[in-house]
């Protein structure tokens, strides 16, 4: 089986479901990972969870684990091998992707949960250095 290092990122997150179509919201603030998703039916943001007002559709506090990339995208079985162990672990998850790497969201508490879960399964974990 392949393994993978995975880089824990210190913010916390949110997941906020905004209407179809919807603009960008001024309090949306980016972190390490910054992501807007639009559909037909919905808008999915994902940002820094500190100014997600407490009236927003939101998830959160989440944990992102980015995998050391980048990541051929021909390759296949990296999400396979890495959700697996925290579905193991009863661990829910929220995973996105960018061209050159996928990304694990999981809720805060269960963050060192989901160390452990992928350390058993060979993989590494380690800080994110920031940019």
């Amino acid at each position: 089986m392949t393994t993978y290092t995975l880089f824990r990122y210190p913010e916390t997150l949110a997941v906020v479901r905004l209407g179809p179509g919807a603009e960008i919201p001024t309090w949306a603030e980016s972190s390490s990972i910054f992501s807007v998703t639009a559909t037909a039916t919905e808008t999915s943001l994902v940002c820094a969870a500190r100014s997600v007002p407490t009236k927003a559709r939101s998830h959160k506090p989440l944990t992102a684990f980015a995998v050391a990339g980048p990541l051929d995208l021909g390759l296949t079985g990296v999400l396979h091998a890495l959700l697996g162990p925290l579905a193991e672990a009863e661990i829910s998850v929220f995973p996105l992707a960018t061209y050159d790497t996928d990304w694990i969201l999981v809720h805060k508490n269960d963050a060192d949960r989901a160390e452990e879960a992928w350390r058993r399964s060979g993989h590494d974990i380690t800080p994110a250095v920031p940019a």
